[in-house]
């Protein structure tokens, strides 16, 4: 089930909930009770399409590696 980040427009926490889809938009009262929230854009690095283009490191990983050739 994906995570959704909600920003409580009385105090100021964020939070995040773990939520079907269909309830992204539904309201979310925040942890101290509060009703008036709205969901945040949140962002997500994927480290391992960070490391696959980064290219192999320097001097390869040694003999038989395939990052070598």
């Amino acid at each position: 089930m994906p995570r959704y980040e909600y920003r409580c427009r009385v105090c100021g926490e964020r939070f995040e909930l773990r939520r079907p889809m269909a309830e992204a938009e539904a309201s979310a009262p925040c942890p101290q009770g509060h009703e008036e929230t709205s969901r945040v854009l949140s962002l997500f690095a994927d480290l391992r399409a960070r490391a696959e283009t980064a290219g192999p490191p320097a001097g390869g990983c040694g003999p038989g590696c395939a990052c070598a050739s």
